[in-house]
């Protein structure tokens, strides 16, 4: 009778194990996801903002070229160290006052429904199983090659 009741709290024992490694790695999974669309979103956000940059430079940049030509035909030195400084400062008043980050956001948004090529990782979202993967070849490396310590 002893053993009986053994085999069962065994068996139970053992569902619960099973039960409770399943709840691991679906929590596990779950924050890999989490974690991934976090950093997608970060990645989007940045790329809205270079683009945005990139923008503003490239005004600053046909200005110049406009006023280096307009320079060759006529005296403006006074005045050229101005407009870099007038580009500078647009810019940032556009930032802190403007609808700058109204833009970029539209823009992050726009890059994580039309471009998701851009935000991927290379090898995909890792799993749970990909993780205990390398986290046991590492174990592997360190049992193969132990860490010396410094002389």
């Amino acid at each position: 009778m002893g053993n009986n009741f053994t085999i069962n709290m065994e068996e139970n024992f053992k569902k619960n194990q099973d039960f409770i490694t399943e709840i691991n790695n679906i929590k596990i999974e779950r924050q890999l996801q989490m974690r991934n669309q976090m950093r997608e979103r970060q990645v989007a956000l940045e790329i809205a903002r270079q683009r945005e940059l990139f923008y503003w430079m490239s005004a600053f940049y046909f200005t110049s070229v406009i006023g280096s030509v307009y320079r060759l035909k006529k005296k403006l030195s006074l005045l050229a160290p101005l407009v870099p400084l007038t580009f500078l400062y647009a810019y940032q008043a556009d930032l802190a006052y403007g609808n700058k980050l109204h833009r970029i956001l539209i823009e992050a948004e726009h890059i994580m429904q039309f471009e998701e090529d851009l935000l991927s990782l290379p090898l995909g979202v890792p799993t749970a199983s990909s993780i205990d993967l390398k986290r046991m070849q590492n174990d592997e490396q360190k049992k193969l090659r132990p860490h010396l310590p410094p002389l």
